[in-house]
């Protein structure tokens, strides 16, 4: 893998101070290396479907969000990306009180990067993969941004 900006960390922490999403979900991401990510989720009713089960949207959010920070850890500054394919399989149900999730990038390319993640539900006393991710993240550069009118 191949970092483009050694400043990564600090324009990763830089842009969660606003990131207002993972903020309202309760999302913390708390490891940033380079192509590589983990954050916790503290599991609230509000992320649990009516059965009491984690809910495979929270799921599905929390492995899209790290392997998307593991993608732009590689990216120059004035790159982005965006999620172009996300395949969940969910493998047991969740149950835990907290979500341990990791992402990973698989292979850089120039113009899309193959991640994958982990999401693991954490108890007491027990800690078990709940599903897994793969995902392609396609680089946005600045002259795919959208101008602002």
């Amino acid at each position: 893998m191949f970092v483009q900006n050694q400043a990564y960390k600090e324009r990763i922490e830089k842009y969660l101070a606003g990131q207002h999403f993972m903020n309202l979900i309760g999302f913390r991401l708390q490891v940033i290396e380079e192509g590589r990510t983990e954050g916790w989720l503290d599991v609230r009713q509000e992320h649990k479907q009516q059965t009491g089960l984690l809910h495979g949207g929270v799921i599905a959010t929390v492995a899209d969000i790290v392997a998307g920070f593991a993608a732009y850890t590689l990216v120059a500054e004035n790159q982005h990306v965006v999620t172009a394919e996300l395949k969940i399989s969910y493998l047991n149900p969740g149950l835990g009180e907290t979500l341990h999730v990791i992402g990973y990038v698989l292979k850089q390319g120039k113009k899309m990067s193959f991640c994958e993640a982990e999401v693991w539900s954490v108890g007491r006393d027990k800690r078990t993969l709940i599903a897994k991710a793969t995902t392609t993240m396609v680089t946005i550069f600045p002259e795919d941004r959208p101008r602002e009118a």
